[in-house]
């Protein structure tokens, strides 16, 4: 099995170095290897559920009793409490040494970066400012920054759980999601290279650390509202080498500032579940502004078709949606219908694994006769 996973992991890093169409004939060969090695030889890809959503989001009877019981305060205390023990207990049984990784962060001189990074004259918007993953000041803390890439990890471990280790899991979930951006970036821009990504909701640097690994040609901007997590991806950045090092911005992702037509390609890894639909529909409207005209939007997060989503227990989806407030509106969200309202085309959706798909499209050639319509 590492033997077969060895040579899996080598093709990933031939795909780095080429951009013939033979070398993604090569990826999707090695892909299959570890899919097959994860999910036993000869077994299917991951499979769709009988329903369009999970039957605890929308508007059923199931989604409305979880929603009277996270109403109730007091319960909804209790809820949160042990929402975060699951997660940290979860995490630790994989492995992943959550309470180390975070002290380390608390302990280190990560403050000292907030101070350079922070924008004291940005506004949050309101959404944003609620309680939000089992903390009361959201994504604004010092202990939900130290704890992010613990809960990252954590992520690739639930979706592929027969994985022999992190490492394993990451090296699918992050593959996968990778080879749909750049397939999908080959196929669509008119062989436009990828010069300049940028990953919006970056958190701590981890989705965006992958993006610039990938492609160590391109300059790769990380952009988040908390300054608390991009103070913890800028410290470990600081100790890597790079040929273009990695950029963070403290800004809002549905209205950051910058200049049109900055990027090929702008990711969002794990952001739209945790926004509202308005916010939603800002950020792809803010990731076609910014695209240049053959660029490449990526939005990789849960699958509201996954049968692992829609067959969890009834205590892990109360409990999950007790910690992510805007679950329903983003499962009922047509998200290929809204990029398409954006203006972007070649629409597509694939399932990375089991629990996530990644929705790509891109920026068609007459980008500025859409925004003059």
């Amino acid at each position: 099995m590492a033997a077969i996973v060895a040579r899996a992991a080598n093709g990933g890093l031939r795909g780095r170095q080429e951009t013939s169409r033979g070398s993604l004939v090569r990826r999707r060969r090695d892909y299959a290897v570890v899919v097959a090695v994860v999910t036993g030889a000869g077994a299917p890809p991951p499979q769709e559920g009988a329903l369009e959503r999970p039957a605890w989001s929308g508007e059923t009877p199931v989604s409305r009793l979880v929603g009277a019981l996270i109403a109730f305060k007091p319960l909804y205390a209790l809820m949160k409490l042990a929402s975060r023990e699951v997660i940290i207990r979860t995490a630790e049984k994989a492995n992943i040494p959550w309470r180390e990784m975070t002290k380390k962060v608390l302990e280190s001189d990560v403050y000292e970066v907030f101070e350079r990074i922070r924008d004291p004259n940005l506004v949050y918007p309101d959404y944003y400012l609620s309680p939000f993953h089992a903390y009361d000041e959201g994504n604004l803390s010092w202990l939900a920054a130290a704890e992010a890439e613990a809960a990252t990890l954590s992520i690739a471990k639930r979706a592929i759980p027969e994985a022999t280790s992190i490492e394993e899991a990451n090296q699918i979930v992050r593959g996968n999601w990778m080879n749909a951006i750049e397939e999908h970036h080959l196929k669509y821009s008119g062989h436009r290279q990828i010069n300049d990504i940028l990953d919006i909701g970056c958190s701590v640097g981890v989705s965006t650390r992958y993006l610039a690994d990938r492609f160590p040609s391109a300059k790769a901007v990380g952009l988040d509202l908390s300054p608390y997590f991009l103070a913890v991806a800028a410290q470990k950045e600081e100790k890597m080498s790079r040929q273009h090092p990695i950029r963070w911005v403290h800004a809002n992702g549905e209205e950051t500032g910058l200049s049109p037509d900055l990027f090929d390609v702008v990711s969002l890894a794990y952001v739209c579940h945790e926004c509202p639909a308005r916010a939603i529909h800002g950020l792809v409207k803010e990731a076609f502004r910014l695209l240049r005209p053959g660029g490449t939007i990526a939005l990789t997060d849960n699958s509201p078709k996954s049968k692992v989503l829609q067959e969890l227990s009834p205590v892990l989806f109360t409990l999950m949606k007790s910690t992510e407030p805007f679950l329903d509106e983003y499962y009922m969200l047509d998200l290929e219908e809204a990029l398409s309202q954006a203006g972007f085309v070649n629409v597509h959706s694939i399932f990375t694994d089991p629990r996530h798909r990644t929705v790509t499209a891109t920026v068609p050639s007459t980008k500025k006769k859409f925004l003059s319509s």
